[in-house]
């Protein structure tokens, strides 16, 4: 996350100076940072809900089999 708002920044430096395909590249980089970064949280929600739900199924077969 820290990447992409950096990135930021340096493709707004490069705006000012009018250096349209350097701040171009860099955004462009920021941007593919942040979506990394949002996939990667994405993935780990996703990981623990798994994990969660696996728990409790097999709680559920576990009280099932001792009735």
């Amino acid at each position: 996350m820290i990447l992409a708002g950096v990135g930021i920044l340096v493709a707004g430096f490069f705006l000012l100076q009018r250096d349209f395909n350097k701040a171009f590249v860099i955004a462009t980089l920021g941007m593919v940072a942040w979506f990394l970064n949002y996939r990667a949280q994405l993935r780990e929600i996703t990981a623990a809900a798994d994990l969660e739900e696996e728990r409790k199924r097999l709680e559920k077969e576990t009280r099932e089999e001792f009735r």
